[in-house]
């Protein structure tokens, strides 16, 4: 059963009231109201969660998402109440998924002035500066990342300029060699390609179109030369072979010397992302 402590009072499109307590099986949860639509209220046992009305919501759900934590989802006009009782029917399930989502969230690099951090064409330095604004340049083999003095390093702001920032970086990196090793390799094997693209993918280091258009992942740039050269091939036999079934492999095999399979289990040593 629910009973608000304090009601929430309009004015307008304005909150005159920004905290109200929700009690539910005799617990007491404070709800902060961020916006008209969006409440965020604390849980014991979960900690925050996030509840959002959102017009292109069908029905209500629950979404964990790494550094973002918990959030409901659920149409406008659906009652908050219902909403905390389908969060207290999954607390098992939720509190389950938190452990899972936290060990990833371990795994994430946090970047900072110690980082060492270094491509074939740049290094990277991070350092505070009196500017009240986050400033990135690449010049000279430096990527300088410079976040105000203000802010801590591990704000997220600045880890998401930083990343940015590498990610800016390998790109250049990335059309400046990459095309050519396709080139290099489609002339040596004798495939045929149609279009290269750089893209930052967030799963796939590379695929390959119906018609042979190639996308290779810009993130490739942070691996060994052998690897990198490996996916390009990889990418190389599906404008033969469109799956990988038997006959791609000994294609894949041929080209590199019969190391197809190895090379595919050292590349699972790798990640797509930044971590």
């Amino acid at each position: 059963m629910f009973r608000y402590r304090k009601e929430v009072v309009f004015r307008g499109n304005q909150f005159t009231t920004q905290t109200i307590g929700l009690a539910i099986a005799g617990k007491l949860y404070l709800c902060v109201i961020m916006s008209v639509k969006t409440s965020l209220v604390d849980i014991e046992g979960i900690g925050p969660v996030l509840f959002k009305s959102d017009a292109r919501c069908k029905r209500l759900s629950i979404r964990l998402k790494p550094f973002e934590g918990v959030s409901v989802l659920f149409p406008p006009g659906y009652s908050i109440k219902k909403a905390l009782s389908f969060v207290e029917e999954k607390r098992s399930w939720i509190q389950q998924n938190q452990a899972q989502m936290a060990a990833h969230e371990n795994m994430k690099t946090v970047f900072n002035e110690g980082t060492k951090f270094r491509t074939r064409t740049f290094e990277l330095r991070i350092q505070s500066h009196h500017s009240d604004q986050l400033r990135m340049t690449l010049h000279g083999g430096v990527l300088r990342v410079a976040y105000p003095s203000f802010m801590k390093v591990e704000d997220e702001r600045v880890q998401a300029a930083i990343r940015q920032g590498i990610e800016e970086g390998l790109r250049i990196e990335a059309k400046t060699m990459l095309p050519g090793r396709v080139r290099h390799f489609a002339g040596l094997h004798g495939f045929k390609v149609n279009k290269v693209f750089i893209k930052n993918l967030k799963s796939r280091w590379g695929s390959c179109s119906s018609v042979n258009n190639i996308n290779l992942n810009l993130q490739l740039m942070r691996l060994p030369q052998h690897l990198i050269d490996y996916v390009v091939l990889h990418e190389l036999c599906h404008t033969r072979e469109k799956n990988h079934g038997p006959g791609f492999w000994q294609l894949l095999d041929r080209v590199t010397g019969g190391k197809a399979r190895s090379l595919a289990a050292e590349m699972k040593k790798y990640r797509t992302t930044i971590y």
